[in-house]
């Protein structure tokens, strides 16, 4: 059974979405030390390790979109995503013991485990996060929530190329502070299709693709484009749906939701919709009611695209300011 960190004692340690994390594989951030909300270890899986847990998989069926997720007898978790890799999360979600397939690039392998792998691990913590990217604007923190292809990075890019910084992309833990919620930083990067990389980011932009069956890129960002210390969050905007075949809107709007919108909202935009179990479900609904008492929720409608963001941009930062104000 995997379970605690003595493994990664001698690891790397870095400071991710609030965490310590040790891991044994050399991650392109900076190794940093200080103050952590908990601790979670990646260690490299041996074929030793994960054979019990494949072979106890194997009688169940629990299969969503590429993904193989199965809760073992002894309270660890056995992940698998096709082509990319499998991981086992401890019981008590502080270890991951992980192994890319043999199909998987370094940079599609990294990006699950600091992703969905370690949104289980979160959640066995009594985490929840959410799937939101996040940019920090005159020191609060400023959430974009939407599912894949909503354009959450493509307005962070946005605001990037106009000197602000981005808090995290895709993965939003928030803890509370002084009866404010902070939302952590996460990994200084952002993941962008090249073209609009290219168009919203920086044209030299560049960056590594993160998987053969997507162009999308997993684009580093520099010291002065990210934030790498908890900010308070003060706003967060859920983003329409993209028209597709209907009418484009043709302006930016912005209405507040209720309190109840603003609950649904976040529980919607959960990140890892796999665990389901009753304990997470209780909690994930307490801590979307209290983010939605404590904190503005609206719904931002706007225009899709590229010649339009800058006016997007200048709304938020209008809307932002009226509450800070």
């Amino acid at each position: 059974m995997v379970s605690g960190t003595s493994a990664t004692k001698s690891a790397r340690a870095y400071h991710l979405y609030g965490l310590r994390v040790r891991s044994e594989w050399p991650l392109p951030y900076p190794q940093v030390h200080g103050p952590c909300l908990a601790e979670v270890g990646f260690v490299r899986g041996a074929s030793s390790r994960f054979s019990s847990a494949i072979k106890e998989a194997r009688t169940a069926a629990n299969h969503q979109a590429g993904l193989r997720c199965v809760r073992l007898a002894d309270g660890q978790t056995y992940l698998q995503w096709s082509a990319r890799g499998e991981f086992l999360v401890s019981a008590d979600g502080r270890l991951i013991a992980a192994r890319p397939l043999r199909r998987s690039s370094s940079e599609a392998f990294h990006t699950y485990l600091l992703g969905q792998a370690l949104s289980f691990a979160l959640i066995k913590q009594g985490f929840d996060p959410l799937h939101a990217t996040v940019v920090a604007i005159d020191g609060v923190a400023v959430a974009f929530l939407g599912e894949s292809g909503y354009g959450k990075s493509t307005l962070a890019a946005a605001f990037v190329r106009a000197g602000h910084r981005v808090l995290t992309d895709d993965l939003l833990v928030l803890s509370e502070q002084d009866g404010a919620f902070m939302a952590q930083p996460g990994p200084p990067r952002i993941k962008l299709f090249p073209e609009i990389a290219r168009a919203v980011l920086s044209p030299k932009a560049c960056g590594i693709p993160i998987a053969k069956m997507t162009p999308k890129l997993v684009i580093p960002l520099e010291e002065g484009q990210t934030v790498g210390s908890a900010v308070p969050l003060k706003i967060v905007y859920v983003l329409g749906k993209p028209a597709g075949s209907g009418p484009e809107p043709d302006k930016v709007t912005i209405r507040q939701l209720s309190q109840r919108q603003a609950c649904l909202a976040l529980i919607r935009n959960t990140f890892n919709t796999v665990v389901t179990d009753s304990e997470r479900l209780v909690r994930q609904f307490a801590v979307a009611t209290n983010v939605a008492r404590s904190v503005p929720v609206r719904l931002m409608v706007y225009p899709r695209t590229v010649n339009c963001l800058p006016a997007v941009r200048q709304a938020i930062l209008a809307d932002v300011a009226r509450d800070v104000s």
